[in-house]
């Protein structure tokens, strides 16, 4: 009986490992790639953010995110880990 539930788990560990080295395969791009690979666009986003604070817009409110979602194409959770990589990489002085 332990023989069967060994098999059993070992079949779940080389189904679970062929799903996630496929996985990556398959996935979109990395979100910060296009940063990474273009400063300007990151500079470009760190200008809106200061015009954004200059209007009292922190760039962690809900407003701000869902801007970065709309213009980026982006869901707001992955907006918001481009705007904290572009700020700590670009602009660290943005609130």
């Amino acid at each position: 009986m332990q023989i069967k539930s060994a098999m059993k788990s070992y079949a779940a560990l080389i189904i679970l490992a062929t799903f996630f080295s496929t996985y990556k395969a398959f996935a979109k791009p990395s979100l910060l790639e296009n940063v990474k690979n273009n400063p300007s666009e990151a500079l470009s986003m760190c200008k809106r953010f200061r015009s954004l604070n200059s209007e009292g817009i922190s760039i962690g409110s809900k407003e701000a995110i869902k801007e970065i979602s709309l213009t980026k194409n982006l869901s707001e959770t992955d907006a918001e880990i481009l705007s904290i990589y572009v700020i700590g990489i670009h602009c660290p002085d943005v609130k």
